[in-house]
């Protein structure tokens, strides 16, 4: 008798996905509630588009600091249950680019940074996030110098984009967006924060020690 392919092939899905499920660690889940809060946050910016309704705006700038105690959580669940892991590691800068990189330029644009200069600057921005924790993820062993922990960080980290969001948030609540033009083309002041806060993350000569 020939064996049912359909649920040969349910068993295997699900034990693979099983077996994805018991692989996460509880730092895990410390991680995924912050891509949560930037994945929110997103949403509350796209509602505030829609509203304008400041309640929206608020809470999506709120929901970035949140994110960063859920990152820092997860590291010292880690280290405290001596259960660090590759799939972590990969998971957290993951969640860090949607938090850090693309809920932040989310929120700037829903405030009006719209321009096309400003995408550019925001797009810039996101990217430097993104290229900052790749270069992290490689260069981390040799970092570590041979312990468990790396000793400290080439470029600002990128949590660190909450400082031009909050300055943000007050110029936009303020009216003072700085609007402009450079050669015709209009854009605003203030989003040559996250050019300077995405150069900031992928300097190599700014090393900040790892608490």
């Amino acid at each position: 008798m020939k064996p049912n392919r359909e649920n040969f092939s349910k068993k295997h899905f699900s034990k693979k996905h099983f077996s994805m499920i018991r692989s996460f660690q509880l730092a895990d889940l410390f991680t995924i509630a912050n891509g949560c809060c930037g994945l929110a946050a997103m949403f509350h910016s796209m509602r505030y588009v829609d509203s304008l309704e400041p309640g929206h705006l608020y809470l999506a700038t709120a929901l970035i600091p949140l994110a960063i105690v859920f990152d820092v959580l997860d590291g010292r669940v880690a280290r405290m249950r001596h259960k660090a892991s590759p799939l972590g590691r990969e998971l957290d800068s993951l969640a860090d680019v949607i938090s850090f990189g693309v809920a932040p330029a989310a929120i700037a644009f829903s405030v009006g940074l719209r321009t096309a200069l400003d995408q550019v600057m925001l797009t810039y921005f996101a990217v430097c996030g993104l290229s900052r924790l790749a270069r992290y993820n490689i260069t981390a062993e040799e970092l570590s110098a041979g312990t468990d922990k790396v000793q400290y960080f080439e470029g600002t980290p990128i949590p660190t984009s909450v400082i031009p969001l909050g300055i943000l948030l007050f110029a936009a609540t303020s009216n003072r967006l700085g609007a402009t033009t450079l050669f015709g083309l209009p854009f605003h002041l203030s989003a040559l924060l996250f050019v300077v806060s995405g150069s900031l993350m992928i300097s190599k000569t700014i090393r900040i020690p790892k608490p």
